[in-house]
């Protein structure tokens, strides 16, 4: 399936080999995937020297011809499409229909950002003097470092280096080395498509090494980071006193508000997948359900029932709609959530241990699981836990509905079903989140809008949709003076 056994970076257009190495495990059996090389400084020195340069003279190409190179992405992601989606679940072990729609999105960020390049509008205005055209217009930043997660390895990669490559800029990637395959496969499509040597250069490693090079070069001026927020909080720090421009998408708590009038039955479909889906290892997963006083026994009833029919096992087979946990450090922060619980009083109904017996003593496992009558004010109902743990909250309305939503630290995505109108237009006004789904689960973002979050969630930027493109240029304001002599504005001539 892969036809190496030992990762390069790839700098300025060649393929670099490494020194020192880790393995990357496939989470559904244990077995070494392929070996990744560590850099060090000087690597990543050298990448952002080429990037420098070549960006330089990629800046200077035409937009639509930058967006060529992106069609060309595009078609050969999709060519590849099955390919990848193999790999994919091989590094990360989701289940392989959520690894083709994960490809598919990088693939519909190709086509959506090369259509940019015919756009990438700026604006034009009257100017208060006569015989003077005053226009904005948008700029390359120049060299851009990209640090992305494990969960999510091509489709986030793509939100960040696509609406890079489209505006002029040059990238430095750094991919979670729990995932690098799907790096190394893009490159490699990169590199067919016909990309400048130094565009884009992938550069393995750690965060503590690769990307702390990344966060301090003078010559990286815009850092995007997806990931924790305690290492959000650490780059946001460091680039604030470098004067940096950093775009950061972080965690997530996210809820599905069930109402009284919800059909309970769409409701716990929408539930099951944003919960358990990527075995709830997404910033967007729904890890809180906040439920009517007057359905919730329905409601567990049917999320009991449903829960029991969901298969778990290695992604690559096909029956299977829950894979594995990354790692071992993973399944630990679960299991040490689900004591938390335990002793803060939530009834565990559901799930709640790690799975060994059979085939899932292979691979790193756990249990759906299912905590009920759970106060907003508890740890579990508080902190991303990054697992398939779901918490139920009663309440008796719609506001206290609200309320229990806004009343976490995060603000990516909320959900509410309903069929009521009035509680519908409400609910997309006062939800405090980035993305408001109405009768669907929390997960399900398309690309041609912004994706992030309020509050903890992030820094105000947005991945993904036109407003990506923000992170990656600098508004220029231009001024044509065509009178033959000196206007000075707001300056009175009278």
């Amino acid at each position: 399936m892969l036809d190496t056994k030992q990762l390069s970076h790839y700098i300025a257009g060649e393929w670099v080999e490494g020194d020192e190495f880790t393995e990357v495990i496939n989470p559904a059996t244990k077995e070494v995937v392929v070996s990744v090389p560590l850099a060090n400084q000087d690597k990543v020195d050298v990448a952002v020297r080429e990037a420098k340069r070549a960006q330089k003279e990629w800046a200077l190409v035409p937009a639509p011809q930058r967006a060529e190179v992106l069609f060309e992405v595009g078609r050969l992601m999709k060519e590849k499409k099955e390919h990848l989606s193999q790999l994919l679940t091989l590094e990360n072990g989701k289940v392989l229909e959520e690894a083709r729609g994960e490809v598919q999105e990088g693939i519909d960020m190709a086509f959506y950002m090369a259509g940019e390049g015919r756009r990438l509008f700026g604006q034009t205005t009257n100017a208060e003097l006569k015989d003077k055209f005053a226009m904005s217009v948008r700029a390359p930043v120049g060299v851009v470092g990209i640090i992305t997660p494990w969960n999510f390895p091509i489709a986030i990669a793509t939100w960040k280096s696509f609406p890079a490559i489209v505006a002029g800029n040059a990238v430095i990637w750094k991919p979670a080395t729990e995932t690098p395959i799907m790096a190394f496969e893009l490159a490699k499509i990169f590199e067919t498509a016909g990309l400048p040597k130094g565009v884009v250069n992938v550069v393995f490693g750690t965060g503590s090494t690769v990307g702390e090079a990344m966060v301090h070069h003078q010559d990286i001026r815009v850092i995007s980071f997806t990931g924790s927020n305690e290492t959000g909080s650490h780059i946001a720090a460091e680039c604030g006193r470098q004067l940096k421009k950093v775009s950061l998408e972080l965690g997530g708590k996210n809820a599905v508000i069930v109402m009284d009038d919800a059909d309970i039955d769409l409701a716990v479909e929408g539930i099951l997948w944003s919960a358990f889906g990527t075995s709830g290892q997404r910033c967007t997963a729904c890890s809180r359900v906040i439920v009517h006083e007057k359905v919730k026994e329905r409601l567990e009833e049917k999320l009991l029932t449903d829960m029991n029919k969901l298969t778990i096992g290695n992604g690559l087979e096909s029956e299977n709609k829950v894979g594995p946990i990354i790692n071992e450090a993973s399944l630990e922060k679960i299991k040490k959530y689900i004591e938390i619980g335990k002793d803060e009083g939530a009834t565990l109904l559901a799930g709640g241990n790690e799975l060994v017996d059979g085939d899932f003593a292979s691979g790193f496992y756990f249990a759906p699981t299912l905590f009920t009558d759970v106060s907003i004010e508890m740890r579990i109902a508080q902190e991303e836990i990054f697992g398939p743990v779901v918490s139920l909250i009663p309440v008796a309305s719609f506001e206290e509905a609200i309320e229990a939503n806004n009343s976490v630290t995060y603000g990516l995505s909320s959900s509410i079903f309903t069929n009521d109108v009035n509680q519908v237009f409400k609910a997309q006004r006062d939800l405090d989140t980035g993305i408001v789904y109405v009768n669907a689960g929390t997960t399900g973002a398309e690309i041609h809008l912004p994706f992030g979050g309020t509050k903890g969630t992030g820094n105000g930027h947005r991945d993904s949709g036109v407003q990506a493109l923000d992170v990656f240029t600098e508004w220029k304001a231009v001024y044509v003076d065509y009178s033959g002599k000196l206007q000075r504005a707001q300056i009175d001539t009278e």
